[in-house]
């Protein structure tokens, strides 16, 4: 799963993502109703940050987006799995047509240990980031709730390495690929093999 990761302005290709969203005509709006962009720091449910997707011409822009879908009378959906995503009624129609990255420096996951008596427990705390990439790309769905995009992360199962930190890890795909996964004409289901699993866990303080 992911509930956080980081936003690191001092990467100069997170600061000109984090500018280009602050040039969007969304960003004012999303001001105006309290809710800034997070330029720096560990983003959380609920927080607006830098997301790439399409613009109404097809060009792939960044945009000021909010974590979270909303669902009356339901908790926040921060998640979604990309196993199930295309036939789950919230997500369907994302999935095939509003796809979206959201940049991050790395993300951050809880350890969960198994206890004698079968229960779960957090451990340590890592910070994760793939192997040779400059950032870490994770792969989301969006929609709009009262005229604002909002997004969830999807995830999907760990690669060996991570398994021992947690069951799940947000879809992280390699920078040559993120312009086929925001192609709404694309199949995402033929993108999942070129998924990310070789990442770096580094514990977090």
């Amino acid at each position: 799963m992911c509930v956080s990761f980081y936003v690191d302005p001092n990467d100069e290709e997170m600061l000109e993502l984090i500018l280009e969203a602050q040039r969007s005509h969304l960003y004012d709006r999303f001001l105006q109703a309290g809710n800034p962009l997070l330029s720096r720091g560990a983003a959380r449910p609920t927080n607006v940050v830098a997301a790439l997707a399409p613009n109404r011409s097809g060009e792939i822009g960044v945009f000021p987006m909010k974590w979270g879908f909303q669902l009356p009378g339901r908790s926040l959906l921060i998640n979604a799995r990309s196993e199930s995503a295309a036939r789950k009624p919230t997500f369907r129609s994302s999935w095939v047509t509003r796809r979206c990255i959201i940049p991050a420096s790395c993300y951050f996951e809880w350890e969960h240990i198994k206890t004698p008596d079968g229960k779960t427990k957090t451990g340590e705390k890592f910070a994760i980031r793939p192997q040779g990439e400059s950032l870490t790309w994770l792969c989301g769905l969006y929609r709009f709730e009262e005229g604002f995009p909002v997004f969830t992360v999807l995830t999907r199962e760990p690669g060996e390495a991570l398994r021992k930190i947690h069951n799940r890890m947000p879809l992280i795909l390699p920078k040559a690929d993120l312009s086929d996964w925001l192609d709404p004409h694309a199949k995402p289901e033929d993108l999942l093999p070129r998924a990310l699993t070789d990442l770096i866990a580094e514990k977090a303080g």
